[in-house]
């Protein structure tokens, strides 16, 4: 084992010190705002605050597609919260969404604003207001959901468990790398089996199930997650899974979501903010960098 030396937990834990490792600037075990400030609103009705991590792509993604579609209702504002600041911390955010997560979202286009947070709650809620990718058949609609939901239990796995102790974590630990692996593992080989069957996870269409997954699992065997990891998993073993996500990538509308609020890697894949079209012509930072 490499672990470093064994620890005994003390029969009450108390939050003491800090916890270490890339997020611990931000980590506490406290809920709340930790300072006031109000969250900008734009012209559209639906207001994003989100981070292009793949949580957050998941509900740009959608938008992007809903956009392709022609609802143009779906348009849409989106700001950049910096987690790694604390931004999700402030009042006008924790109005937002009090678990102090992104993404998060604000429907204005009725009488009241309509606050809806957790991504999978985001995506089922547009899917429903736009009355697309969601399938209208009930056993279509319930194998989408089941899909849905499976995602938004197994990423905890994938991220805060694997993610976490495979690249953030400030010191590397057998035990918990091999535990979370090993249940990565498992999962793209749940995912493989399914697509060995099915061009996409709810069946023959694209649907929001197969939008919360790939910006996770899609990511996880493209290589844009947790630096090598791919080449740890074995990625190339899921070659129904990268099938798949070979497909979704290639997406013209998944290739704009993905490049929403994104802050880091190529400054042409970054857009900051988005408030039309036209900002992905105009608005990148390689763009902004040259005027």
């Amino acid at each position: 084992m490499t672990d470093s030396a064994e620890y005994t937990p003390p029969k009450v834990w108390t939050w003491n010190k800090p916890s270490g490792g890339h997020f611990a600037s931000i980590n506490r075990p406290i809920a709340g705002a930790t300072h006031d400030k109000e969250l900008p609103v734009g012209q559209h009705p639906l207001q994003l605050y989100s981070l292009a991590t793949p949580n957050g792509q998941k509900v740009t993604i959608l938008l992007e597609e809903l956009l392709a579609l022609g609802h143009t209702g779906a348009e849409y504002d989106a700001w950049l919260i910096k987690i790694g600041d604390g931004d999700q911390f402030g009042s006008g955010f924790v109005q937002v969404n009090p678990n102090s997560k992104i993404p998060a979202l604000l429907d204005r286009s009725g009488p009241e604003p309509v606050r809806v947070f957790e991504s999978g709650a985001i995506l089922l809620y547009l899917a429903e207001k736009f009355g697309a990718f969601l399938p209208s058949d009930h056993a279509g609609r319930t194998e989408c959901l089941n899909w849905l939901f499976w995602q938004m239990g197994s990423a905890p796995y994938l991220g805060g468990g694997f993610g976490h102790f495979y690249t953030y974590a400030p010191i590397k630990i057998e035990y918990a790398i091999d535990r979370f692996a090993m249940e990565t593992k498992r999962q793209l080989d749940v995912l493989d089996r399914r697509l060995a069957e099915s061009a996409y996870l709810a069946g023959d269409s694209y649907s929001i199930a197969d939008i919360a997954v790939f910006p996770w699992y899609g990511g996880l065997v493209k290589g844009w997650i947790y630096g090598d990891a791919a080449t740890f998993l074995s990625a190339h073993e899921y070659k129904h899974v990268l099938r798949w996500a070979d497909a979704i990538k290639d997406r013209p509308a998944v290739q704009r979501g993905r490049m929403v609020n994104r802050a880091f890697g190529d400054p042409a894949s970054q857009l900051h903010e988005r408030h039309a079209a036209s900002d992905f012509d105009t608005k990148t930072q390689d763009k902004l960098a040259a005027q």
